[in-house]
């Protein structure tokens, strides 16, 4: 992908221009991650969009500005994705199981991974000065999981022993690991076991229900963790 020449980022968009950069962005994450980055050029791209060259340049004057913006849009993709009710916050054990049971029957995930995963995998490889918002996007990704189990600690459902940010730090590298060996051997195998394993091991710090301890004044006894 050659760079452009330097021109103003636009800093507010009509809804019109706002769609634009949206389309531009899903198409030149899609080319990357396909053909990756030193293989994706401005012709691609245009021609992927429908868009002239004077509109790419217009979003996006160079190629790190396109770059960086491409990995705040996949980013906030998946972070969306996992700060969304379906999940309670992850305050839960089940939350976790939930969580690991979508990746795992989702038919097309050892197909195509992480998509979050696969681009920094590209991209980290080139010159670009980007590294720090890819570790970024992960470190947001990492601290949903970590502020769910502090929660579950505050709540009396993980010891006080359990570290919520070694716990976090390891749901996230089970997911990755276990992604890249699903897609390796075309088998999801591989990313049911790791994060099996990883919630198995927070699991261990979970404090299991006063016997005959009740929840409420209506006598029920205390859900699960």
């Amino acid at each position: 992908m050659e760079a452009t020449t330097e021109a103003p980022v636009p800093q507010r968009l009509t809804n019109k221009g706002q769609a634009t950069r949206a389309r531009i962005l899903e198409h030149a994450a899609e080319l990357i991650y396909t053909k990756g980055v030193h293989a994706t050029n401005n012709e691609q791209l245009r021609r992927a969009a429908g868009i002239s060259g004077s509109q790419l340049n217009h979003y996006f004057p160079t190629k790190e500005s396109l770059v960086l913006a491409v990995i705040e849009w996949q980013a906030e993709r998946v972070l969306a994705f996992h700060r969304s009710e379906r999940f309670t916050h992850f305050e839960s054990l089940d939350s976790l199981r939930e969580w690991a049971g979508f990746y795992v029957a989702y038919e097309r995930s050892y197909q195509e991974g992480c998509t979050l995963g696969s681009l920094a995998a590209e991209i980290i490889k080139t010159d670009l000065d980007v590294r720090a918002e890819l570790a970024n996007a992960f470190e947001q990704w990492r601290n949903i999981f970590r502020d769910g189990l502090e929660r579950m600690r505050t709540l009396g459902r993980l010891d006080a022993e359990a570290d919520p940010t070694r716990l976090a730090c390891l749901l996230l590298a089970a997911f990755q690991g276990g992604m890249l060996l699903a897609q390796v051997a075309r088998d999801i195998t591989p990313l049911k076991e790791a994060l099996r394993a990883a919630i198995d091991y927070v699991q261990t710090f979970a404090v299991p229900p006063a016997a005959g301890a009740l929840d409420d004044a209506s006598g029920r006894e205390p859900g699960p963790v």
